[in-house]
């Protein structure tokens, strides 16, 4: 009996502690947001809330609507497969989201894997384009006859210098296991046959 007595003991204590974790737990996330608003430590919260009465402010305040720039999209497949933008170019101002639809279809009679390389030109606008969701950041594996659409969700950097008028995102979509292939550059001149007289 005194040890059956102990083991309904410990069964009562542990359910105790079990559900004072469980409330604690709970407690935590108003807890949380309250520390977080006495403290400014989490200012997204604080943009959250909708203040009634108060102007809303705009959705991204980066955004330079005095120029634009044209984005150009190019596709370049190497192997047997269709590769393509849903549009060729767009007009973007500097810190607008903007988002583009690449299309992908495996065209072969085999299951392929597959990936894209990015490339820009002018060379500076690299550092400028942030990709904030982009099909190159993965492989995909496609079946036979497979379609796929992907998107490409971007910002370009207000900081970008005002003399670039025009950026061409490129991607070359290449098979994994068949060798990388460089990225794109720009048209190299015609190689020169014949020696210098």
């Amino acid at each position: 009996m005194g040890l059956r007595a102990a083991n309904i003991r410990m069964v009562g204590k542990l359910c105790v502690v079990a559900a004072g974790m469980f409330t604690f737990g709970y407690a935590l996330i108003p807890i949380y947001r309250h520390i977080c608003e006495l403290t400014g430590i989490n200012v997204l919260a604080l943009g959250e809330k909708q203040v009634p009465g108060a102007p809303r402010t705009p959705a991204n305040s980066q955004v330079d609507t005095s120029r634009s720039i044209t984005v150009e999209f190019d596709a370049n497949a190497r192997g047997p497969w269709a590769f393509r933008p849903a549009v060729s170019s767009l007009q973007v101002h500097p810190g607008q989201l903007t988002t583009v639809m690449y299309e992908f279809q495996n065209t072969q009679g085999r299951r392929m894997s597959a990936q894209a390389i990015p490339s820009y030109a002018p060379r500076q606008a690299a550092a400028h384009f942030n990709k904030i969701e982009c099909f190159c950041f993965n492989q995909y594996t496609l079946d036979p006859g497979e379609k796929k659409q992907w998107p490409v969700a971007f910002v370009i950097d207000p900081k970008l210098s005002k003399d670039v008028k025009t950026i061409t995102l490129s991607y070359t979509f290449f098979e994994v296991g068949s060798g990388t292939p460089p990225a794109p550059t720009a048209a190299a001149a015609p190689a020169r046959t014949g020696a210098a007289g």
